[in-house]
């Protein structure tokens, strides 16, 4: 290695020393250190005035650096309580944490301190910063001066007053004192390493005590899982209601098209169909919206004694039942139902009365989009346990027209028959059967509240695609 390239790698580590010392990070971190001793100063000083009063001391407190030392000690417990007692003090630490001690944002905790934990960890924090910024604080302002001083001693004969350097005159005014330079130099390279120390210990630690306890992590768990299923309800409630109008209207109108000549008194009662129709899922769409503003208004309406569930209620069974079969066989598909009367439907719990409408509704809906004009048997059976929903259809001979497929809401139906059996705790099923398509779900009468709980998220085994194979 020749001089020149030696000295280039001199001049590159001295770079990355002073850049680790003096560059930015370390510069927001002495400011961080600063901030703690700043905040550190009113236990201090509160403690330095009491102690003449509690202790036998004949010293000035202010002059007498064992004591300044003492209070030092006895304030950090003052400020472990105060990050114990006050929640919010977490809130604070943490934004000061990752603006200046450049803390990645995911390795903070957000929010205040609610739990024990969580406190007590705040408590370990305020004070480590607060301890360690006054250290760093004391150096960075009685430091400097000492070594500004000491840099100009060689060269300013008036700094030489033997008062002023006791017990270390003979230093100053002596053979050494063009030593004294050099002094100043390892003092401020001391400062510089003592808030490069001080601003690392407190990067270091800051993700572990201000970061999220294992209760702060399962919290935002449970609300993602909240938002994720609220998500997935209102997806549902979308696919089902809207989609099935969709479907619906699409090929009553395309039947109106293709007889509008030959047939106009059919193609007039295809319009006045697709009208109800519209007017239907504008209904339900309202409901749907009902359905969104409860996730975020529902505390404050329970609390003010009222619903926010839309002028049109969700749809059931026993009132809803007629008008979904009525539009489907207006549509061109013939069903048969079979099973229990409306008696038996009115009497089902809310909640199964309104998923089984939604399971039906979505059944139908993939007839009509995957094998338009097959006869389908719907049987409703009602036990003391149970609602046994049954729908079963020949298989399609002809693939859907373009129409339909362009209505085939991207396959999502039978998962969401899936899901919302799971969510009363039962089950969902759908496949060919005996040359044929069959969808089975079973509802307990003493299940879940359907979409008012959370969201399984499962399929129960039931795939999507079309007739032919899984819709």
């Amino acid at each position: 290695m020749t001089r020149a390239s030696r000295a280039a790698a001199s001049l590159r580590r001295t770079r990355t020393v002073l850049g680790r010392g003096l560059g930015q990070r370390a510069r927001l971190r002495w400011v961080h250190q600063l901030l703690g001793g700043a905040l550190l100063m009113p236990y201090f000083l509160l403690l330095l005035a009491l102690l003449p009063l509690l202790l036998p001391v004949t010293s000035e407190p202010f002059r007498d650096l064992g004591m300044q030392f003492l209070a030092y000690g006895l304030s950090l417990p003052l400020v472990a309580a105060t990050g114990l007692l006050f929640p919010l003090v977490r809130t604070l630490e943490t934004y000061a944490a990752q603006a200046l001690c450049a803390v990645p944002a995911g390795a903070l905790a957000r929010g205040p301190a609610v739990s024990w934990a969580a406190r007590r960890r705040t408590a370990g924090w305020f004070a480590l910063h607060l301890g360690t910024g006054a250290l760093v604080s004391g150096v960075s302002l009685a430091v400097p001066p000492m070594a500004a001083v000491l840099l100009l001693v060689p060269f300013v004969p008036a700094l030489r007053v033997r008062e002023w350097w006791d017990p270390w005159a003979d230093f100053v005014s002596g053979p050494w004192s063009w030593t004294a330079p050099l002094l100043g130099v390892a003092l401020l390279a001391g400062t510089v390493a003592t808030a490069h120390v001080g601003g690392a210990l407190c990067a270091r630690w800051a993700p572990v005590l201000l970061g999220p306890t294992p209760a702060d992590q399962l919290a935002a768990a449970e609300q993602r899982a909240a938002a994720l299923a609220a998500r997935n309800r209102l997806a549902r409630e979308l696919h089902d209601s809207v989609g099935h109008a969709l479907s619906t209207v699409t090929l009553q109108a395309s039947a109106a098209r293709r007889v509008l000549d030959a047939d106009p008194e059919f193609a007039r009662e295809a319009l006045n169909a697709i009208e109800d129709t519209a007017r239907e899922a504008v209904a339900e769409l309202d409901s749907v919206l009902g359905v969104l503003r409860e996730e975020h208004d529902g505390e404050d309406t329970d609390a003010a004694g009222g619903g926010t569930a839309g002028a049109h209620p969700a749809p059931v069974l026993a009132d809803g039942l007629g008008g979904l079969l009525r539009r489907v066989r207006t549509a061109g598909v013939r069903v048969d139902r079979t099973g229990d009367g409306d008696a038996a439907l009115r009497a089902l719990p809310p909640h199964t009365a309104r998923e089984g409408y939604r399971i039906v509704q979505e059944g139908l809906s993939n007839v009509l989009r995957h094998a338009p004009g097959q006869r389908v048997r719907l049987g409703l059976s009602v036990t003391e346990q149970e609602l046994c929903i049954t729908m079963t259809n020949p298989l399609p001979t002809a693939p859907a027209s373009g129409a339909l497929r362009a209505a085939g809401m991207g396959g999502r139906g039978l998962r969401g028959i899936a899901e919302r059996a799971i969510l009363l705790g039962g089950t969902a099923d759908a496949g060919p059967y005996d040359g044929g398509w069959r969808l089975t779900a079973r509802l307990p009468l003493g299940g879940g509240t359907g979409s008012d709980t959370g969201d399984a998220g499962g399929t129960g085994g039931t795939g999507d695609g079309t007739a032919g194979s899984a819709r």
